[in-house]
């Protein structure tokens, strides 16, 4: 079966469905974008201010479509009439997930795997047809994108038999795997922030200088009252009257 690739509008509904900071939105498109035509199609990987572009207007028809965040319709993210690239049109939803879910695991290369019920995501998507055509179509969109399947005791499962109702591990195959940037993105993007941030302010230190500490406005505590002991200060003569617990007062 041909290996699917990813358009603009995937990439975006990633964003919107994961919940992608606005400002780390750019830096998330230039990593897909270096990743070439392994993942993107090839008409976007020629420019990344076109790619980019895209990316933009496809956002836009999303928010319109009411495709906002992890709780919107998963139909909201095609258009009305829209044909399937993998599964029959009975399954697009199920297609539609299955694309966010295999872009999830490229953008989090340290993540092995994540657990889904196949079973239970056909009632959680509002898929209607039959059970032998939606096995068939588990079946056909991890095989067009590149994801294996394991039982819960990470043994290898064969979608062919079927599909239990029960957790799947399912993870990128280990030849795609392979073939995408080793390098863990999230640490990537967390130390360009860190490298950003000294930039930042090592210009603001040239421009404005170096901020004094500020002084102190209150008055410090004097030495002597800090130290103080009520019990053992003052005239040796004059006894603390007060009654230990449980001792008989006799003096009465």
């Amino acid at each position: 079966m041909r290996k699917y690739i990813y358009n603009s509008r995937d990439v975006a509904a990633y964003f919107k469905y994961f919940s992608v900071p606005s400002y780390l939105e750019v830096s998330y498109m230039q990593y897909i974008f270096n990743l070439g035509n392994k993942v993107l199609a090839e008409p976007l990987t020629r420019d990344f201010e076109a790619f980019k572009k895209e990316v933009y207007r496809e956002l836009y028809f999303l928010w319109a479509n009411g495709f906002e965040n992890e709780k919107a319709d998963i139909s909201k993210m095609t258009s009305e009439g829209e044909l399937t690239l993998i599964c029959d049109q009975e399954c697009i939803c199920l297609e539609s997930y299955m694309k966010l879910i295999c872009l999830h695991l490229i953008f989090s290369s340290n993540l092995p795997y994540i657990t889904l019920n196949f079973t239970g995501l056909m009632t959680q998507l509002g898929i209607k047809c039959g059970v032998e055509l939606y096995e068939d179509n588990c079946r056909k969109v991890c095989e067009s994108l590149q994801l294996e399947v394991r039982d819960s005791f990470g043994k290898p499962f064969d979608l062919n038999l079927g599909i239990p109702d029960e957790l799947m591990r399912v993870s990128l195959s280990s030849e795609f795997k392979q073939s995408l940037d080793t390098r863990n993105f999230k640490e990537t993007l967390r130390s360009e922030q860190m490298n950003w941030l000294k930039d930042l302010k090592d210009k603001s230190f040239k421009l404005f200088g170096s901020i004094p500490a500020r002084k102190k406005t209150t008055n410090s505590r004097s030495s002597g009252s800090r130290s103080k002991n009520y019990g053992n200060s003052g005239d040796t003569g004059v006894r603390n009257s007060a009654q230990p617990k449980g001792t008989p007062n006799t003096g009465r």
